[in-house]
């Protein structure tokens, strides 16, 4: 593999910062939304009015026709002591925005979501005089590579490796060329399905000679301290 060039600026200032305490993330982006009860026309925007599909609830369609909701929410995190905030990119993916018939505007929306997340930070940043950074939002899909799509055929899968792979390229690629100051594939529950997201990452890292700080999310379903697909913290990091 090819020699790597060092990480952004930014990330050595990330770095003495968790050395030195506990750095604080935003919270739920969806609650925040649902608060402002907003209708379908706002989802829509002009853009998108003649959509066929219903988009309310495609939340990140927002950050085109109401980017000025979500940089308020950002803002309101940075507000009370958040030192990352996520994008609102966390279906701004192919499989998800294909529910939508929006896929052909991936790109445009996690372009989108890192300038929005990086307008709100660089305000703050201004008035608060500390450092903040922003989180590329990544989705954990809604299909998995691990578990069977029918209960009676255990090989059946809804989605092939090279399916996932292309499509957090497309998602990673378009948040690292946004801005973002690190990626955080989040409320993981199939250790493959992440797996496929970090060696996508990689392929971006390499093509485009600079690397970003990756996080890690995975979601506990139960007592048992396993994710969805079965498998302890320990066993999803070996």
């Amino acid at each position: 593999m090819p020699d790597r060039k060092p990480f952004i600026a930014s990330t050595a200032v990330l770095d003495d910062l968790l050395k030195r305490r506990i750095v604080f993330l935003d919270g739920a982006m969806g609650s925040m939304i649902q608060r402002r009860k907003l209708s379908e026309a706002d989802y829509r925007g002009e853009r998108f009015k003649d959509v066929a599909k219903p988009l309310k609830g495609a939340n990140e369609l927002l950050v085109l026709t109401r980017p000025d909701v979500i940089e308020d929410i950002h803002r309101q995190y940075l507000r009370v002591g958040c030192d990352i905030v996520e994008t609102d990119s966390f279906n701004a993916i192919r499989f998800s925005m294909a529910e939508y018939g929006l896929e052909a505007h991936v790109r445009e929306l996690n372009l989108a979501a890192a300038a929005v997340a990086r307008k709100a930070v660089q305000a703050e940043m201004e008035l608060q005089k500390r450092p903040l950074f922003v989180a590329g939002s990544i989705s954990p899909l809604g299909k998995t590579l691990s578990m069977s799509s029918d209960v009676n055929h255990p090989e059946a899968r809804a989605v092939t490796w090279d399916q996932v792979v292309a499509a957090y390229e497309e998602q990673v690629e378009a948040l690292v060329d946004g801005g973002v100051d690190l990626l955080l594939p989040e409320t993981t529950i199939d250790t493959l399905n992440l797996k496929a997201c970090l060696f996508a990452m990689e392929r971006v890292f390499d093509r485009k000679e600079r690397r970003v700080p990756v996080m890690l999310s995975l979601t506990i379903t139960d007592a048992s301290g396993r994710i969805l697909a079965g498998q302890t913290i320990d066993a999803a990091w070996a």
